[in-house]
Formats: C-alpha cells, structure tokens, sequence
C-alpha cells in the first residue's frame, strides 16, 4: 500500500498521484510539485489517500511543498496577468493578418514561459509572432496548436444534455469515438443529434457502448423471421435498452398485427451481423 495525494493542473481533467511525503493536505488546498515543465501550482482533488500499490506507477514523485500565501498570490498574479497577454496577442495576430484563432494561454508558475493554445486549419507560420511577443512580455514564448476537441476542454461550454461538457468536468482524456457506436444504439445520424459543441461526436457515445454492443449481437435482424408465442412474425425494429423487438405477425383471420416480444420469448434464427461487419463511413446527413 502506499500513501498518495491526488492533484489536478488548471487545464486538465486528470488527476495525478503524487507522494505527500508526511505533508497533510486537504481538499482544494495548493501543492507545488515538479513537472517537466518546472515547478507548477495544483489543487487538492484527493487529500492524502492510502491506495494499492496497483494502482500507482512507481516511483511516485514527490511534492515540493504545500502552497503558501504567496504562492497562491503568485497564482492569481499569473491568471491575472494571462488575460492582458491574450488581449495583447489577439491584437498582434490581427495585425499580422495570421490564420489562427487564439484560444487560451497559460504562464507556468514561476514566470519563465508563457504558452498559448491555438486552432486553425492548418500549419502556420507564426515565427514572426514569437519574436514580437518575446520582446513584449519579456519570457519565453511557447505556441502550441490544438484540436476542436481540446478548444472546448479549455474554454468550458455547456453540452446539448444540458450539463458541462464531459470533457471540462471528469474526462481524463478523449477516448475514440466513431458514428459505428451511434448506428449501433439506433441514434439518428443527424449531425446536429450525435455531435458535441465541439463539432466532433460526442464524448458520451463511449460510455454505454459495450452495452449495446454486446446486446444488439443477441436481437434478431430486422427483417428476418422469428417465431413468437403467436406463430412466425417478420421483424420490424428492436430496443436494445428493453432487449425487445417488435413482430409483424398474420393472425388467424388473414389480417396483420405489430407485437412486441422479450428475446427469451422469440426463437430467433437470424441474429444482428457482428458489429465489425457495420460500415464506419456512411455519410452523415446535413
């Protein structure tokens, strides 16, 4: 078993495991660790927390310290000061008429770089950029490009569920997503039901997917004959939440009737293709 703290950075959902090294933090406190990037502040998400060594990458790098008055000062000095260097640099990249859409930025804790997080259709040319901010602000410049997908993680943006995005909230990281998994649960292809703010499918697609998958390989085809407790039917549609499908069946007077059948109660003798087998690339609607 080991000891851990669970701590999160300001422009990710993840949380990493560090050693407290006897330090007692609590929830939503500050810790300053050592990061690839240097030092960087980040907030308590899990005070300290005995876990199995399974669950950990060893060795667990230690924190530097609790944060202290001044470095929660020194924090919000750098968030500050972030949206004058967004203000400044959205005015630059105007003015050099650059293909890019300024996103965000960021300065690492103790001030030796300022990233900023971009979007544009392709590769830019932003050289002539850096040397200007590097004489403006007087640090290191970092220009970094990011997808749509990361755009909405970083702003925030409220989904069509009505909730923040998944990815703002509790997503570690973006999980493949294909429109295979919205055919497979029966959702309309339309764009404007499947995807995100982000313009890409929706995260959430993901979260139910071995759950249908692993249900639509036990209904019937639609199309196929089924025998019910009524005699042989053709079926119509399944709903793979209720594993049920409904039965187009003649009745003894010549005339047709629409049941609906549990699985356990039909004899199927052809089932769904093996989802592998779906096309990935049908064209989705406008």
């Amino acid at each position: 078993m080991a000891i851990i703290v669970g701590l999160k950075y300001r422009t990710t959902a993840k949380v990493y495991y560090f050693d407290p090294i006897g330090i007692d933090f609590q929830l939503d406190e500050g810790a300053i660790v050592e990061t690839p990037r240097g030092l960087e502040y980040a907030s308590v998400v899990i005070p300290n927390k005995e876990v199995d060594d399974s669950e950990i990458v060893p060795p667990l790098k230690p924190v530097v310290r609790k944060a202290t008055k001044e470095d929660d000062a020194q924090m919000r000095k750098n968030l500050q000061d972030k949206d004058e260097a967004l203000k400044i640099t959205r005015a630059k990249i105007a003015e050099m008429e650059i293909p890019m859409k300024l996103v965000d930025a960021e300065y690492t804790f103790d001030r030796s770089k300022l990233i900023f997080y971009f979007t544009a259709d392709g590769r830019v040319d932003f050289r002539e950029l850096v040397r200007a901010l590097a004489s403006i602000f007087k640090t290191r410049i970092d220009l970094r490009q990011i997808y749509e997908r990361d755009d909405i993680k970083m702003r925030g943006a409220l989904a069509p569920c009505g909730r923040p995005c998944c990815c703002t909230t509790h997503l570690p990281d973006f999980e493949k997503v294909s429109i295979k998994m919205a055919k497979v649960q029966g959702l309309s292809l339309n764009p404007q039901k499947i995807n995100g703010v982000c313009g890409r499918l929706m995260c959430c697609l993901k979260y139910e997917n071995d759950y249908y998958s692993q249900t639509f390989k036990l209904m019937p085809k639609v199309g196929s004959r089924v025998q019910t407790p009524d005699g042989e039917g053709s079926v119509e549609s399944n709903n793979l939440l209720e594993q049920t499908a409904r039965v187009k069946i003649m009745l003894k007077d010549g005339s047709f009737d629409v049941k609906t059948y549990h699985i356990e109660d039909m004899h199927i003798g052809e089932r769904q293709s093996e989802i592998d087998d779906l096309p990935d690339d049908d064209p989705v609607e406008g």
